[in-house]
């Protein structure tokens, strides 16, 4: 059963970690943290990443407009900025020394496993609170820095530095510090929730961990 004791979200990362190991041990993941992951495969990902990143800007905009307390709704309108205009555009830099430009970028169709992923994303924080909306994120932020760190520990792709500089971009203490924020709203909010809404949250959680996977799978494969 769910607990808000000693932490909500370390409990939900044991629920998950079946399906998380699983995911870590992608051969998306495997390859590119060894430098043989093919170079479209790659692109195929960046570009889907991108779509991605539209609609999880559109989350955390609501998580914003949502928020109770003025420190969370500055710390999502913060998040909001950093990933609208810094991130985003480093993301575009990085396509481009894969060979992908902006009109590419923006030209995109969103796979299948994309649409599923962020059209849950969006009902959930639509449908929701800020506390929704931020478990909808939760498994991407606090995955990818887990999974950065994973790839950083096995040691650097130095046959591909691209790929090196993917990894240490979500190996990073800052990324980390994101994920870790993040958690600290989500165990701070759900004190004397009712058990149903914990249910609920839970819920939204496993199945954006679900579609994180499923979003890898469909890179690697290269889904239209």
């Amino acid at each position: 059963m769910p607990t808000t004791s000693p932490s909500f979200t370390a409990y939900l990362r044991r629920k998950a970690d079946p399906l998380w190991r699983e995911e870590q041990a992608h051969p998306f993941l495997t390859e590119l943290g060894n430098g043989t992951l093919p170079l479209d495969k790659f692109r195929h990902y960046m570009r889907q990443d991108y779509v991605f990143l539209i609609e999880f800007c559109r989350v955390v905009a609501l998580a914003a407009a949502k928020a109770l307390d003025l420190d969370d709704m500055a710390w999502f309108a913060g998040l909001l900025h950093e990933t609208l205009n810094t991130e985003m555009a480093l993301h575009v830099g990085f396509c481009e020394d894969f060979g992908i430009t902006k009109a590419d970028l923006e030209t995109t169709a969103p796979a299948p496993a994309t649409v599923a992923y962020t059209s849950h994303m969006l009902a959930a924080a639509r449908s929701g609170d800020a506390l929704e909306a931020a478990m909808s994120i939760l498994p991407c932020s606090w995955g990818y820095a887990e999974i950065g760190q994973l790839l950083a520990g096995k040691g650097m792709p130095v046959n591909q530095p691209l790929y090196a500089r993917w990894i240490g971009t979500y190996a990073s203490p800052d990324f980390a510090a994101l994920a870790d924020r993040l958690r600290s709203f989500v165990d701070r909010s759900v004190q004397g929730q009712p058990q149903a809404r914990l249910d609920g949250l839970e819920a939204i959680f496993m199945e954006s961990s679900h579609h994180e996977h499923r979003f890898w799978d469909s890179a690697y494969r290269m889904d239209a």
